[in-house]
């Protein structure tokens, strides 16, 4: 019956859908694919606190584990690659293996795969979720989607308007008073995720924006998340933005294959649903997020095209389908402008984490931190300067955070950004506004901004308001250093030719030292 039941939603789809061949049709080495041309895409123009409570979640790398395949012969499945495919990370999401899947072209082995190219792939998956389309990931992450087209050109300007419980709303963040429309923009600029999403969350969840809660439960729990450390809208908010990068990135990295919720029949029994290969990012965030809030039946409900949540996003912001002109996100040939390490020459630091989340602790595994050497664990000053790992403008300085606008727009969700995180505030080098060259002094490492529990700077990069991952297609590199994964969050190395290899060490233990 729950395979019956998710074969519905609502539809975006930027690419060619997944279809089955006709019966009949059985892909051989003999069989003649479409000839080889160069799918063109576009490349966008440049214009350019961590979560206290963190849901425990696992998440595997990408596998060639294969799915038993049913015992009827199945009719192989014709998909066209989306933006931010790779070879991995496609096997995953169909359950095969790398060597099984077909092309009229030659396969990066690790790179992107440009968007629309055609594979062919066995079908050995069942009883998947929808594959109908959503939300796309222009309008999930905080892009030139949000800031340049028909959205409202101010967030806390649209709370007000709207008049409900959110436009009264006070609560501390960070220790200061602030109103609900703030904090929402706080949070999603931080999180470099949509803020209106957030908005159209909080309507459908509990009438925050337009209207006023109907029970304790939607005053104390906006998002729905109910649990009693994680009770008002600043903690629910960070809760349900850290749920929907755990569902973004895992997707997109290839960590998350399935989703997990309460039976609607029987409460004390989960129901498992594998997420359906052809979605695109934006879609399974929603798919992740919702499966942890409801039930089976009312998950379904959520993501239904008529009665669910994205008709609550349409009516509030419009339908994504008219702002088809910011996707993809990035091409397939997207480079790494040329980085250096964030401290002077000369100076010995330590490499204290591998590979983890940008802002909240899971999500995209797209930072790195480094300490000046001799600080162990602690939070003390430190009169070592982290500098700048490119030229640049600021963006924004305050509350810890530096950011750097490397195609010199003053909008940190267009281009490639680098955030640094945990800039003293006394004796801060630049202000917003500022031009940077490589090299200049930022200011001091510290524990300012966030949760920290020891001096250090938090670094990681965003393209088009997407964070990148570390160990990618677009691999994180400074100063020749290659940073790769480890086993588990914050673990991890760092190669470079000819050179020793540097070993992530939140004790700064030997063989994590580091110099430029």
């Amino acid at each position: 019956m729950l395979a019956l039941l998710l074969a519905g939603c609502s539809f975006y789809q930027k690419t060619p859908p997944i279809f089955v061949p006709p019966i009949g049709f059985t892909p051989t080495t003999e069989i003649i694919l479409p000839e080889a041309t160069e799918v063109p895409t576009q490349e966008p123009t440049p214009t350019t606190d961590p979560v206290d409570n963190p849901t425990p979640t696992v998440f595997l790398p990408p596998t060639e584990t294969l799915v038993p395949t049913p015992k009827s012969q199945q009719e192989p499945i014709v998909y066209h690659a989306q933006a931010g495919d790779t070879l991995a990370v496609v096997a995953t999401h169909f359950g095969v293996g790398k060597d099984q899947i077909r092309s009229n072209v030659d396969l990066p082995e690790s790179s992107f795969i440009n968007p629309g190219t055609l594979l062919v792939i066995p079908q050995v998956l069942i009883n998947t979720t929808s594959s109908s389309h959503l939300l796309p990931d222009s309008e999930f992450v905080y892009s030139r989607a949000i800031t340049d087209s028909d959205f409202p050109v101010d967030v806390i300007e649209f709370v007000q308007k709207a008049g409900g419980y959110l436009s009264e709303e006070r609560e501390y963040e960070h220790s200061n008073l602030t109103n609900g429309g703030e904090i929402v923009k706080n949070i999603a600029q931080n999180n470099s995720i949509n803020p209106y999403l957030l908005l159209a969350m909080l309507e459908y969840q509990s009438n925050w924006v337009f209207g006023q809660p109907q029970n304790l439960a939607q005053l104390k729990y906006p998002m729905g998340f109910i649990n009693y450390d994680d009770d008002g809208l600043v903690r629910q908010l960070r809760w349900a933005v850290n749920q929907l990068s755990i569902g973004y990135y895992g997707w997109r990295e290839g960590r998350l294959t399935e989703v997990i919720f309460k039976d609607a029949q029987s409460p004390t029994r989960n129901v498992t649903a594998r997420i359906e290969p052809s979605l695109n990012a934006g879609t399974v965030a929603l798919q992740y997020f919702y499966s942890k809030i409801y039930d089976s039946d009312e998950w379904i409900q959520a993501l239904d095209d008529d009665t669910g949540f994205i008709t609550t996003y349409e009516e509030m912001f419009g339908s994504p389908e008219n702002r088809t002109q910011y996707e993809p996100l990035f091409s397939h040939n997207l480079v790494q402008p040329d980085l250096i390490l964030p401290f002077v020459p000369g100076v010995v630091w330590n490499y204290t984490g591998g590979p983890h989340g940008a802002w909240e602790r899971e999500g995209s595994w797209s930072a790195v931190d480094f300490a000046p050497s001799g600080f162990r664990g602690a939070c003390s000053n430190s009169y070592a300067y982290v500098t700048a790992s490119a030229p640049g403008l600021v963006v924004r300085a305050e509350d810890g955070v530096v950011i750097i606008n490397l195609d010199y727009n003053d909008n940190e969700h267009s281009g490639w950004i680098l955030l640094y995180l945990h800039i003293a505030t006394e004796d801060r080098q630049v202000e917003a506004g500022d031009e940077v060259n490589t090299g200049d002094r930022l200011g001091h490492p510290s524990c300012e901004g966030g949760i920290s529990t020891g001096t250090h700077v938090h670094m990681a990069r965003k393209y088009n308001g997407e964070w990148m991952t570390a160990d990618g297609p677009t691999p994180f590199m400074l100063s020749g250093w290659t940073v790769h994964n480890g086993s588990a969050v914050y673990k991890g190395t760092l190669t470079k030719p000819e050179e020793a290899l540097v070993t992530a060490s939140s004790y700064s233990a030997p063989g994590s030292q580091i110099k430029r």
